[in-house]
């Protein structure tokens, strides 16, 4: 049961994205930073950690997963920290993800061949 609800809450997501793309003069990059403002915006008003506890994966991978992780992180850091958790915070909770982000598309630049336009 807990697959299917990932996959309805992640699919919902998407649809959401899906119909932003098509109905909406917005770009694909403004979308995209609109999902992680919301996953901000929700963790901290409290409503994204129930959905991520309820659907997992679902609601951690989308974008907006990564505005509620970075949420979190300056949550954390803040309580740790201080004041310089707002600055560290969101970089050191997804740190992770990004390093291995950077390491895989240079592997990707590596073995894959370019071409011109």
């Amino acid at each position: 049961m807990q697959f299917l609800w990932a996959f309805l809450v992640g699919g919902a997501l998407c649809l959401i994205g899906q119909v932003l793309i098509d109905r909406t003069s917005l770009t694909p990059a403004r979308i995209l930073t609109g999902f992680v403002v919301a996953g901000v915006i929700l963790s901290a008003v409290g409503l994204y950690k129930p959905l991520a506890d309820f659907a997992g994966e679902g609601a951690t991978v989308p974008l907006s997963g990564f505005g509620h992780l970075m949420a979190q992180g300056v949550r954390q850091a803040i309580d740790k920290d201080g004041a310089v958790g707002i600055l560290t915070g969101a970089l050191t909770a997804a740190a992770a993800g990004i390093g291995a982000a950077v390491v895989l598309s240079l592997l990707a630049g590596l073995v894959s061949k370019p071409k011109e336009k």
